[in-house]
């Protein structure tokens, strides 16, 4: 295994100065996934390629907001009090940790899983007793 393929594995933190705070963006884990899903739900379709920051925060703000606390792991307030240069920085490099966990990590288990439990139940169903 080389350096290239455990950046895949394991992503290297994106280290960020904002407001006077030294961050560290690296991808989610498990525990914070539910809470990352729902507060991208509504904007989830307008992040691929290169999203519109200013549209999105426009459109979705609480939402984009409340995903870029969960996403650099600092209160709500914290971001809501950033500059708008800095918020734009802080998006991106949130989403882009976490596009390549999403797209290396989950998406491939989640078609395995999927294709697992379609095999499993294109079997024989079990007749009732």
């Amino acid at each position: 295994m080389n350096a290239s393929d455990l950046d895949v594995m394991v992503p290297p933190a994106q280290e960020l100065d904002l407001a006077g705070r030294r961050l560290a963006i690296s991808p989610l884990v498990v525990g914070e996934l539910p809470a990352m899903l729902k507060a991208v739900r509504p904007f989830a379709q307008q992040l691929a390629g290169d999203p519109d920051w200013l549209a999105l925060l426009a459109e979705h703000g609480e939402a984009l907001l409340g995903a870029l606390a969960l996403g650099s792991r600092q209160p709500r307030e914290w971001v809501d009090a950033l500059p708008l240069d800095e918020a734009i920085v802080l998006a991106a490099a949130v989403f882009e940790v976490n596009a390549d966990f999403f797209v290396h990590r989950v998406a491939p288990k989640i078609g395995t899983l999927a294709q697992s439990l379609s095999g499993r139940l294109a079997g024989p169903t079990p007749s009732p007793a």
